[in-house]
């Protein structure tokens, strides 16, 4: 596990940034796995910047994204297909045959994680994954006690992701969907690269139960102890108890 100490959330979105692009120019047609969240923005501007600068090329790179969720039409502006587009999607030269988002969609919950899966199978799996995490340890929506081998599946939001989404939803906790399609961890893990982020006071507490207690379900991003390229880039606000 690597750590890398970052001053604030400027510096770790560029950090974060200089790690993806670098996979990238490394491999041009690489597949990343992208997050949403409040976290990654940053990031996803300072890549934004690059690319209207001319140093980063996205025409080969394919994406999956970790979650979406279930019900809720793409077009919704806090569907994550909607959330991608607005801050990476639309602003670079991605191919958008090569965009891929579980499909909330599907009323079909077998069938959506089934062909989600084959997505990621088919594209010979994930070079680097980019995550946040939650209060509660979640990374994608994998939430506490689920088991460490699923692939993707439909998960039943917790209280706390419903009341932290509902700054979304205007604050009203009935419009946040209470279901999502969400990669699972041995996905995660089976991917070549991890990349977490982490910013602010709200996550000290979390990071340092995840990475330096017991890998236990009850905290699902402890798994990452476990995977042999995992860098976390935090400001020194997360990684204040470390």
């Amino acid at each position: 596990m690597k750590i890398i100490r970052a001053k604030d959330y400027a510096d770790m979105s560029r950090k974060a940034a200089n790690i993806i692009s670098a996979q990238v120019i490394m491999k041009p047609n690489c597949v990343l796995g992208l997050a949403t969240g409040g976290t990654p923005v940053g990031a996803y501007a300072q890549l934004v910047d690059w690319y209207n600068k001319g140093d980063i090329d996205f025409s080969e790179v394919t994406t999956v994204n970790l979650d979406e969720y279930r019900g809720l039409p793409k077009e919704h502006p806090e569907s994550y297909w909607s959330f991608m587009h607005r801050n990476l999607f639309d602003k670079v030269n991605i191919d958008p045959a090569k965009i891929n988002l579980p499909d909330g969609t599907n009323p079909d919950a077998e069938d959506a994680c089934a062909k989600y899966n084959q997505i990621i199978h088919a594209v010979g799996g994930i070079d680097l994954q980019l995550l946040g995490i939650g209060h509660d340890g979640h990374i994608g929506f994998n939430e506490p006690g689920e088991a460490f081998e699923l692939e993707t599946h439909c998960v039943d939001l917790t209280p706390e992701t419903i009341e932290a989404n509902k700054r979304f939803f205007d604050g009203n906790v009935d419009l946040v969907p209470k279901q999502a399609y969400t990669m699972g961890i041995k996905t995660i893990m089976q991917a070549r690269k991890v990349l977490m982020v982490a910013n602010g006071k709200g996550k000290a507490e979390i990071i340092k139960k995840a990475f330096f207690g017991p890998v236990t379900p009850e905290v699902p991003a402890s798994i990452l102890q476990m995977h042999p390229d995992f860098t976390l880039v935090g400001d020194e606000e997360a990684l204040s108890l470390i």
